[in-house]
C-alpha cells in the first residue's frame, strides 16, 4: 500500500507503507492518514474549538483576572489578545498535520530525532494528564449535582466525607472519568460527531442562562461597573504581563499537538479558517458570558460568596426546579466531556503510543492518561481559581513555548516545510541523527526552559518568569537555528 502526498509546489511524494509498517517506530494509530480518509471540514474545526472553549475553566478565567484587580473589559481584552497570539503557533504547527497526515509526536521526530521526539511528546503528555484530571473533576462535580437533583439523599447515600469529599462525589468523578475513556476507545470518528453537536448545544444553553440571569437580576449587576484597581500602565503591567502569558499558556498545549487533528483535514484552507474564526472569538465570548452571569448572580444570590458565584456548578445547584438543574448539569457534562477528550486525551494517547509504538496503542495511551490524571489529584489544583492561572498556566507555558520554538523554527526556517515522510518511521534515515537524538533541538529546548523558569530560583530575575512562554519560545528558536547552522547534522 502506498500513499501519495501532493505538495504545494506541485511535487508528488509516494510513501510506501510496506517499507515502514514493520518498523518499531510504526503502528496503525501513528501512521499517515490516507487522503481518502481525511474528512474534517471548516465546520469540524470550528466546532472543535467552540466545544473546547466552552468549558468551565474558560468560564472562570475572568474570575482570576478580576480578583487580581482588573475590571471586566481589561480581563476580556487580556483573554482576546492572549488567544490571538497563541493562534499563530497553533496555525504554524497545524500545517504539517494536513500536509503529511501525521500526528504531533511523529512530526516532532523531524526536529528532535526518532527517539528524541519522546522528550517534547512526554512533556506535552504530562501537562495534558493534569488538565484531564482537572476537567474530569469538574465533570464529576456536575454529575454529582445532577444526581443530587434527582435523588435528594444523594450526598449522604454512601456515608460521610472521605478525604474531604463524600463517597458519592468520588463515585460521580469516577463515572465521568469512565465516560471519557469509553469515547476514546470508540475512536476519533465518534469524537468528531460529539464535537459537531456539542458546540451549538452548549452555546445555546449558556445563552439561555445569561438571559435568565439578567432577567432575574433586573440588569447586569454592579460587577460591570467596578472600575478596577489600576489607573496607570506602571500599576497595570505587573498583573497584565503574567496574565497575558497565562492566557497563552491556556492553549499552549494545543499549539503543539494540533497535527493530531489537522491530519484529518481536507485542505490547509479549511483547517485554518475554522480555527481562526472559532478560537479567539469563542474564548472571549464565553468568558464574557461568565462575567454577565456572575454579575447578575451577585444580585440574585447575595448569600453566596463571590468564589461560589464564579463556579457555575455551584451556582446552578441553587436552582429549585430539579428539571432545570438536570438540563443545566447535562449541558455542563457535555461541555466538559467534549473539551476533555479533544484537548486532553487525544494528544497524550498519541504521545504515549509514540514512546512504545509496538506495545501502546492509541486506546491504551488514553487509559494511561486517565490513570495519571487521577494520580495528579486535580481537586487540589482547582482549590484556588487564581492559583491555576498564575501558577499552573503560567508555569508550564515556558516549557511548552520552548518546544514550540524548536518545532516552528525547524519546520519553517530549516526545512522550508519539506519532510521525508517515510524516514519519520525508519530507525535508520535522515531523522536518526545521533542514535535517534538531535542534540541541537534538545539543547535548545533545555536552554529555553532554563531561561523561562530562571525567575523561580533567582529572585532578581522574577520578572522574566512573567514572560515565560515568550522567553522560552524565542530562546529555543534562536538557539536551535544557531546550532543547526554552526553544526549541521550529517544525513544518514
Amino acid at each position: 500500500m502506498s500513499e501519495t502526498i501532493q505538495h504545494e509546489d506541485g511535487r508528488v511524494e509516494l510513501c510506501d507503507y510496506a517499507s515502514i509498517s514493520s518498523s518499531p517506530l510504526y503502528n496503525d494509530d501513528l501512521a499517515p492518514v490516507p487522503v481518502e480518509r481525511r474528512n474534517w471540514t471548516t465546520y469540524n474545526y470550528a466546532a472543535l474549538w467552540i466545544s473546547m472553549a466552552h468549558c468551565i475553566p474558560t468560564y472562570m478565567l475572568s474570575s482570576g483576572l478580576i480578583s487580581a484587580g482588573m475590571n471586566w473589559w481589561q480581563a476580556l481584552a487580556t483573554i482576546l489578545l492572549g488567544n490571538t497570539i497563541v493562534l499563530i503557533p497553533i496555525l504554524l504547527n497545524s500545517h504539517p498535520g494536513t500536509k503529511y497526515g501525521i500526528p504531533f509526536p511523529v512530526f516532532a521526530r523531524a526536529s528532535y530525532g526518532t527517539i528524541g521526539s519522546n522528550l517534547p511528546a512526554l512533556m506535552r503528555a504530562i501537562v495534558a494528564c493534569g488538565w484531564f484530571g482537572i476537567q474530569a473533576w469538574i465533570g464529576g462535580q456536575a454529575l454529582h449535582t445532577l444526581f443530587r437533583a434527582i435523588i435528594p439523599s444523594w450526598d449522604t447515600l454512601l456515608g460521610g466525607a472521605v478525604g474531604g469529599h463524600t463517597p458519592t462525589e468520588w463515585l460521580s468523578f469516577l463515572l465521568f472519568w469512565a465516560l471519557n475513556i469509553f469515547i476514546i476507545y470508540r475512536g476519533m470518528d465518534l469524537l468528531r460527531r460529539v464535537e459537531n453537536w456539542a458546540a451549538p448545544f452548549v452555546l445555546v444553553m449558556t445563552a439561555i442562562l445569561v438571559v435568565w440571569a439578567l432577567w432575574r437580576a433586573g440588569g447586569v449587576g454592579f460587577l460591570l461597573n467596578e472600575p478596577g484597581r489600576f489607573r496607570t500602565w506602571s500599576e497595570f503591567r505587573p498583573i497584565f504581563i503574567p496574565s497575558l502569558t497565562a492566557m497563552i499558556g491556556f492553549w499552549a498545549t494545543l499549539s503543539l499537538n494540533m497535527p493530531d487533528f489537522t491530519r484529518f483535514g481536507r485542505s490547509q484552507r479549511e483547517q485554518a479558517i475554522g480555527q481562526v474564526v472559532a478560537l479567539p472569538t469563542t474564548m472571549t465570548v464565553f468568558a464574557a458570558m461568565g462575567i454577565l452571569i456572575t454579575s447578575a448572580a451577585i444580585v440574585i444570590y447575595p448569600q453566596m460568596s463571590i468564589n461560589e458565584l464564579w463556579d457555575p456548578v455551584k451556582l446552578i445547584g441553587q436552582f429549585d426546579q430539579a428539571w432545570v438543574v438536570g438540563v443545566s448539569m447535562f449541558t455542563v457534562v457535555v461541555a466538559t466531556l467534549s473539551v476533555n477528550i479533544a484537548a486532553n486525551v487525544v494528544s497524550p494517547a498519541n504521545d504515549f503510543a509514540n514512546a512504545f509504538p509496538r506495545w501502546i496503542s492509541f486506546r491504551t495511551g488514553g487509559l494511561i492518561t486517565g490513570i495519571i490524571g487521577i494520580l495528579m489529584q486535580p481537586w487540589r489544583l482547582l482549590a484556588d481559581p487564581s492559583g491555576y492561572i498564575f501558577s499552573w498556566l503560567l508555569g508550564y507555558s515556558g516549557g511548552l513555548g520552548s518546544i514550540a520554538g524548536v518545532l516552528i523554527a525547524d519546520y519553517w526556517l530549516v526545512r522550508h516545510k519539506r519532510l521525508d515522510l517515510g524516514d519519520l518511521y525508519r530507525t535508520q534515515g535522515v531523522y536518526t541523527y545521533a542514535r535517534g537524538w538531535n542534540w541541537r533541538a534538545v539543547v535548545a529546548t533545555l536552554i529555553g526552559c532554563a531561561l523561562a523558569w530562571i525567575g523561580l530560583v533567582v529572585p532578581a530575575l522574577r520578572h522574566v518568569y512573567d514572560y515565560a512562554w515568550f522567553v522560552g519560545f524565542g530562546a529555543s528558536a534562536v538557539v536551535h537555528l544557531a546550532l543547526t547552522n554552526l553544526a549541521p547534522p550529517q544525513e544518514s
